[in-house]
């Protein structure tokens, strides 16, 4: 007999749309809402609210203000150092054991993934680049069946989203580099290694991105 599939819980689905808004623009560094306030926002009750942001706070995605009020925090310099470390230590890693196992079938959902995102490009669709950018790496990380590195990696995408948010306000889509092109050619050849190396590149081009942002 089937197990039956899993249900999704209320507060998971509170926590993966709070999730979003920080990841795809809907909430930007510096920004303060209370708990009333998100829970408005996604047509939900404060107790749940409440739970989730204790669990993004924990995570450091989001941070708490005076008066009942959270923020998403800014990052400074030396944060986006630490994570650009992180992330060219984890996320490599997932690429070459996601084309180890998926070779053959990555480059094609890959490509169609990446062909919505060039739209976004195109017509300056800022959420929708942020959206297609982030089913791209998490389409090839998911692959990759390593758990505790996904987990880690999207916790390290919560504390970078909203920052690439502002870039991608302040410079436009259209100045946004990426690796895809190689990264998927190098997955058509079942080039691990190189593939890594394409998404190192990829998350460095857009730490260096944040970074300037911050300094000017």
């Amino acid at each position: 007999m089937n197990a039956e599939p899993k249900k999704i819980t209320e507060h998971e689905v509170i926590y993966r749309r709070i999730s979003d808004a920080i990841l795809f623009g809907e909430l930007v560094p510096g920004q303060a809402v209370t708990l009333h306030g998100l829970a408005e926002m996604i047509g939900s009750g404060v107790m749940p609210v409440r739970d989730t942001v204790r669990r993004l706070t924990s995570a450091g995605a989001l941070r708490r203000l005076g008066n009942r009020r959270i923020e998403v925090p800014r990052l400074n310099d030396a944060e986006v150092e630490e994570l650009s470390f992180a992330r060219c230590a984890i996320e490599p890693k997932l690429v070459e054991m996601a084309v180890k196992n998926n070779a053959k079938t990555l480059s094609k959902s890959l490509k169609d993934i990446d062909l919505e995102l060039d739209q976004a490009i195109a017509s300056g669709q800022i959420e929708g680049y942020l959206l297609h950018n982030f089913r791209f790496h998490f389409h090839l990380y998911q692959h990759a069946n390593a758990s505790i590195l996904l987990s880690m990696a999207e916790a390290l995408w919560l504390r970078t989203g909203p920052s690439l948010r502002v870039v991608c306000g302040r410079y436009g889509t259209a100045n946004l580099p990426d690796m895809h092109d190689e990264t998927i050619s190098a997955i058509r050849d079942g080039d691990a290694g190189r593939a890594a190396q394409a998404i190192r590149t990829d998350i460095l081009q857009g730490m260096g991105q944040i970074k300037k942002s911050l300094r000017e």
